[in-house]
């Protein structure tokens, strides 16, 4: 697989090959502080969401996880949106309160406890029913739960892959995009692309 030595995207920040408005997007990710006060949730509602985005992009290997909660906190308090949404779902800010809502109803007919509360096994296992729209709870009945879970799903990737570290797993450079792509045809690479790694390292 493409691989980025450590660093490399900190490296490539501090580069004429990246526009200044995007070098400063990018460090404040990188630069984002440990503890986040929510502003748009009240604590309880936001540990839940950490709690869900923990599942739903696990980072077992990563020492400091990417933050996505805080995000969607931002994004809901400033009441911006992409501009369209699906006939059947409310307003974001409404459908993210019946949707967190109804995970929690979900865990305890399920399992009779609030989604923190469980272990990740059984917090998967609420997520897989929610997923296949299968969820109990009387907040689904306003709230499609299939598409609930499909828009924050894609909130949460959208969030998880902006981060300069998850994009130096997959080996993006697309930041660094001042000269522009040259190289274009099927194997050809630009010399500030990732390079393969060699067999058996790591």
């Amino acid at each position: 697989m493409p691989h980025y030595p450590e660093g490399t995207v900190r490296t490539l920040l501090q580069t004429d090959l990246v526009t200044p408005a995007t070098r400063a997007a990018l460090n404040a990710r990188l630069d984002a502080p440990a503890h986040y006060e929510p502003q748009f949730f009240d604590a309880d509602t936001y540990a839940l969401l950490r709690a869900v985005a923990a599942r739903i992009f696990p980072q077992p290997d990563r020492e400091i996880p990417i933050e996505l909660a805080p995000g969607i906190d931002k994004r809901l308090l400033a009441g911006t949106a992409d501009g369209w949404r699906y006939d059947a779902m409310p307003p974001d800010r409404e459908a993210y309160r019946l949707g967190l809502g109804g995970i929690n109803q979900a865990a305890e007919a399920q399992f009779n406890q609030l989604f923190v509360e469980l272990d990740a096994a059984k917090q998967d296992a609420v997520l897989e029913l929610l997923a296949a729209g299968k969820a109990p709870g009387e907040n689904w009945v306003q709230l499609p739960q299939n598409r609930f879970f499909e828009e924050m799903l894609a909130e949460m990737a959208e969030g998880y892959y902006a981060h300069p570290l998850a994009q130096e797993e997959i080996g993006y450079v697309g930041m660094a995009d001042v000269p522009g792509w040259q190289r274009i045809g099927l194997n050809e690479h630009e010399e500030r692309e990732p390079e393969e790694r060699a067999a058996g390292d790591k």
